[in-house]
């Protein structure tokens, strides 16, 4: 707000304020207040110390509205109360060639005294602020931290020099009456228009930014199955490599860990090399090909599973991605409004960890973590919480870890399938239990794990404790960097 724009705005409010008695003061923001003078038409002179936009100007709010908006009240609130509470505004003056608003209040103490403090609107861009001063134009209180000199507690108050005024951040706004029945009116509905605008940018980049992390969480997910994938190797070869080794026992020719075979699998049945360890029969060595290639095969089928469901939630969300880029070249309010309470809570969480949500939210005293390999991990709070964890909440076949001989939470990791947990989720597991433990800022810690069946509760011990009658030990470095539920 421009000079030339406060001085036209102090003109025409004078008259519809001076002489009225102060009452309610509603804090909007934390830069913005509302003043209350009990004016015949029902309207709050309102000042913002924003330093984008600092004004001031009469609105038209309902006193309920004002209170809805209201939020919790800075220590200036209580200084205006105490120092300018039922006093009467006796005079708003501009300073010349400055955008300072001076308020000149009366006010008559509980002994009949009375004093003249003033209230100083600086329009000033960084250095906006709004000043409570004392009779002797010394400063009690302010909205804003106040920096440089005449401007500390207890100064005596001067407007900032022009070269701080000129490095402010503020963008000097000329404002026209026009067609509103006054320019209190054409700035405020100006302004609500501008915070609208605002309001909308940030909500659109919340929703992207939202997007993006799903987006972003879902591929990495992709990659590290697709290199699990890999890393389990061919089914169907290590079965070819393990029936070779069998059918070549007699045949055989092996020099230290290279054996060769005769491949009837290939056209001509070529004599081909393998490569085994020197201390394996090959009886052994066909064994460990078949148990690969179970183990392939059992990947294969629940790695695929889980591919073909992240290629549907991929695409799900590049849809939703698409829909909200329409809405922000539409700027339609209503549809970002429903955009952000449909979409944004499908993309929060995996089917996966849809399914078990209501158990999980059920659970207190909780933080929730989704592993890479996508297991969820639960990590207790107080020691109450990690007896609720472990003994409640945990079932037998979840994995239970603890930073060893440490006090810290109890972690759990989920595992309704039943199935041998990857080593990573182990490691990311155990570097919560580090992290969350008083040897958190080791460089290295040991963990105890084991399945929750192993744990009992001794009688009469303290909540917390348990027994482990079988456990192993990783050493890991205290993280915290899953992705939160």
């Amino acid at each position: 707000m421009d000079e030339q724009t406060i001085s036209r705005i102090v003109s025409e409010i004078e008259p519809q304020l001076v002489g009225r008695r102060l009452g309610k003061v509603f804090q909007l923001s934390r830069t913005a207040l509302a003043f209350d003078f009990r004016t015949s038409a029902g309207l709050y002179l309102f000042i913002s110390a924003e330093p984008a936009s600092p004004r001031l100007y009469l609105i038209a709010r309902r006193t309920r509205d004002l209170e809805k908006q209201s939020q919790g009240s800075s220590p200036l609130i209580y200084s205006i109360r105490k120092h300018l509470g039922g006093g009467t505004l006796l005079s708003i003056n501009k300073d010349e060639g400055e955008r300072v608003v001076r308020f000149s209040f009366s006010v008559t103490d509980e002994l009949g005294e009375t004093r003249k403090p003033w209230l100083i609107a600086q329009l000033t861009g960084r250095t906006a602020n709004l000043f409570l001063l004392d009779e002797e134009c010394r400063i009690i209180d302010t909205l804003r931290a106040p920096r440089g000199e005449g401007q500390e507690i207890s100064d005596k108050y001067q407007p900032p020099t022009a070269h701080v005024q000129k490095s402010g951040t503020a963008t000097h706004t000329t404002l026209e009456q026009g067609s509103f029945a006054s320019l209190s009116e054409a700035a405020d509905e100006y302004y609500l228009g501008l915070e609208a605008v605002r309001a909308f940018a940030a909500r659109t980049a919340a929703a992207r930014a939202r997007l993006h992390k799903a987006i972003t969480q879902r591929r990495k997910l992709q990659q590290h199955l697709t290199h699990d994938l890999a890393a389990h190797g061919d089914a169907d070869e290590h079965k070819r490599i393990g029936e070779l080794l069998l059918a070549n026992i007699s045949t055989a020719e092996r020099r230290g860990s290279i054996v060769m075979v005769t491949d009837y699998y290939a056209e001509g049945t070529p004599r081909i090399e393998l490569e085994l360890d020197e201390n394996s029969t090959l009886q052994e060595a066909a064994a460990k090909s078949f148990a690969r290639y179970a183990k392939a095969k059992r990947a294969a089928a629940e790695i695929n599973v889980r591919l073909a469901a992240l290629e549907k939630e991929l695409a799900s969300l590049e849809a939703e991605r698409v829909e909200l880029e329409s809405i922000i070249d539409a700027g339609t309010e209503a549809d970002l409004a429903a955009f952000d309470g449909e979409k944004s809570k499908q993309i929060t969480t995996s089917p996966t960890a849809r399914s078990k949500k209501a158990a999980a939210e059920s659970v207190p005293g909780v933080r929730r973590y989704r592993s890479s390999d996508g297991y969820e991990i639960l990590v207790g709070r107080a020691a109450r919480d990690n007896d609720h964890l472990t003994f409640r909440v945990a079932r037998p076949h979840d994995l239970w870890l603890h930073a060893a001989d440490y006090p810290g939470s109890h972690v759990v990791v989920r595992n309704s399938s039943r199935k041998e947990i990857p080593h990573r989720t182990i490691v990311e597991a155990a570097q919560l239990a580090a992290a969350f433990s008083q040897a958190r800022r080791d460089s290295k810690v040991d963990v105890h794990y084991t399945p929750r069946k192993f744990l009992s509760k001794p009688k009469g011990a303290a909540p917390g404790l348990v027994r482990m009658s079988s456990f192993r030990t990783i050493t890991v470095e205290p993280r915290d960097e899953l992705e939160r539920i």
